[in-house]
């Protein structure tokens, strides 16, 4: 389990710090549990390549793989 981050901004976290000297706001707050759907990566960031494939068509899939494949093979090679 996880405790909440601290504010990265000044004037949060003197506002935390000036709660929690006036008994506002808990000295350690409650761990929140982790869950599936935020243990590893934040809501809302994207999945990455694995899901996006496991979306599309066998068809959809070749006809990505074959345009990557001419980008990449257009280029000229660069003299070293």
């Amino acid at each position: 389990m996880k405790l909440p981050r601290r504010p990265r901004d000044p004037n949060q976290l003197a506002k935390l710090i000036v709660d929690i000297a006036t008994g506002e706001a808990p000295r350690d707050p409650e761990p929140q549990p982790e869950t599936p759907a935020t243990s590893g990566r934040q809501m809302g960031e994207q999945k990455g390549g694995k899901a996006r494939a496991r979306k599309l068509s066998a068809v959809a899939r070749t006809r990505i793989a074959r345009k990557a494949a001419t980008a990449r093979w257009s280029k000229g090679r660069r003299a070293s």
